[in-house]
């Protein structure tokens, strides 16, 4: 006998209803383009940043890969958020900092791959957080950017990820660089 009772065989059911009733949800979520979904959140992107600092190119590209260099929140004209999180910076803050970088990201995707519909895929981001020696939260701030890669691409915008802290350029709050496989 497979199922010992009714209660393991009532529960096994209830599991596989509440998958099908999330594959279902994910399969229309990800029926609308990354395009799309940027227009229904209300989001214009920021021009791409320019390299800051440094000799090298916003991003590289490697067959299917595309290597975004690591961007900071922008916010138009404005120098990017400074201050060390736990300290001058609160984790609310830093989050927002974190989905102001990962604009910036979807900015130097758009450029790179030419339109975010042909982004299939986000591999991996690495986040930095400029915080005091015993924070402990670097993934929440982190999850700024993460939320903001899934909201715009479903299911293709969850991604392999480090977070810790570091000592950042010029003592900005987030430093995040991702990779992506385009179409």
């Amino acid at each position: 006998m497979l199922y010992p009772n009714r209660r393991a065989l009532l529960t096994v059911g209830l599991a596989s209803t509440t998958l099908l009733s999330w594959r279902r949800a994910s399969a229309q979520s990800s029926t609308k383009s990354p395009e799309q979904r940027l227009r229904e959140l209300g989001i214009t992107l920021p021009p791409p940043p320019p390299p800051v600092g440094g000799n090298y190119v916003p991003f590289t590209q490697m067959g299917k890969l595309i290597f975004i260099s690591g961007t900071s929140a922008r916010a138009g004209d404005a120098p990017p958020p400074r201050g060390k999180v736990g300290a001058d910076v609160s984790v609310e803050q830093a989050y927002q900092h974190a989905r102001q970088a990962g604009l910036a990201l979807l900015a130097v995707m758009r450029a790179a791959a030419g339109n975010l519909d042909n982004v299939a895929r986000i591999g991996k981001v690495v986040g930095r957080v400029n915080a005091v020696p015993d924070f402990i939260d670097h993934p929440k701030v982190i999850n700024g950017c993460s939320d903001l890669l899934v909201e715009v691409f479903g299911e293709r915008g969850r991604h392999a990820r480090s977070a810790f802290g570091a000592s950042t350029p010029f003592g900005i709050t987030v430093y995040i660089e991702a990779v992506v496989e385009v179409a």
